[in-house]
């Protein structure tokens, strides 16, 4: 099965991949019903989840209801548990809106929801991300994840994102992170999808973010704080969500 999720993601254009995945949901969740793993953004439970991965697949990582990955989960958890996001009023700016978020976030009568990107279909409003059609401070929260790892000028996209902010706002900034290195690689020869894919891990990146990462996000004005969720949750609760242990949640604030 990892061989065949590999094969569809590398050839099929994510915007058709996200209308297909509407269809698929209902047939997998249906099929794959059980009580080992647990997603907690809709409460459903699994047998098992499925694998996911552009080069290097991993198992069980993909929940067949949701869609949600092992970041999407941990991010979920952290809003309900930690934060009064789904209670109090707020402007917030999704980039590249994920599914298993999309209708959740429309349907809470406290957010005022934008979405944005390139090419999502779930995008309200198609934009450079380097070239914000936004007024300054205009936003309470942004959440942007696992989009800059895409973006040949992130500093340009950084300070983007902080010019829209709001002074008090805050936002999460995940992306993919290699916290064993502590210089973020990148390397814009590399043009060959394959290539690229063996490299980076994703034919689309262009770079693999070590530890410095969150001294670039404080060098653009954001104050960070680099939030390890799992380390509150218990082995069991991280295996039964299916959450990867240590990934950090970069969650950046706007003082002024």
């Amino acid at each position: 099965m990892s061989k065949i999720f590999k094969y569809i993601l590398n050839t099929i254009p994510r915007p058709i991949l996200i209308k297909l995945s509407y269809l698929a949901r209902p047939v997998l969740a249906f099929s794959m019903q059980g009580d080992t793993y647990t997603d907690p953004i809709d409460g459903k439970s699994f047998k098992r989840f499925l694998p996911y991965g552009y080069e290097s697949p991993r198992e069980n990582v993909l929940s067949p209801s949701t869609l949600s990955l092992e970041r999407h989960r941990l991010l979920w958890l952290y809003l309900k548990e930690e934060t009064d996001f789904f209670t109090k009023k707020s402007k917030l700016l999704h980039f590249a809106p994920e599914q298993a978020f999309f209708k959740r976030f429309k349907a809470l009568e406290n957010l005022n929801y934008t979405t944005t990107d390139l090419d999502s279909p779930l995008a309200d409003i198609k934009a450079d991300i380097c070239d914000l059609p936004f007024a300054d401070n205009s936003f309470d929260i942004i959440f942007c994840n696992h989009v800059l790892e895409h973006i040949p000028d992130d500093t340009k996209a950084m300070q983007e994102l902080y010019r829209i902010l709001k002074p008090n706002g805050w936002a999460i900034l995940q992306i993919p992170q290699d916290l064993k290195r502590a210089v973020t690689f990148e390397d814009d020869t590399i043009t060959d999808r394959k290539e690229r894919a063996k490299i980076f891990g994703q034919y689309d990146h262009v770079r693999i973010y070590g530890r410095d990462y969150f001294t670039k996000l404080r060098e653009i004005g954001f104050h960070v704080d680099e939030v390890d969720y799992t380390a509150t949750l218990t082995p069991t609760e991280i295996d039964k969500y299916r959450l990867a242990t240590g990934e950090i949640l970069p969650l950046v604030r706007k003082f002024i």
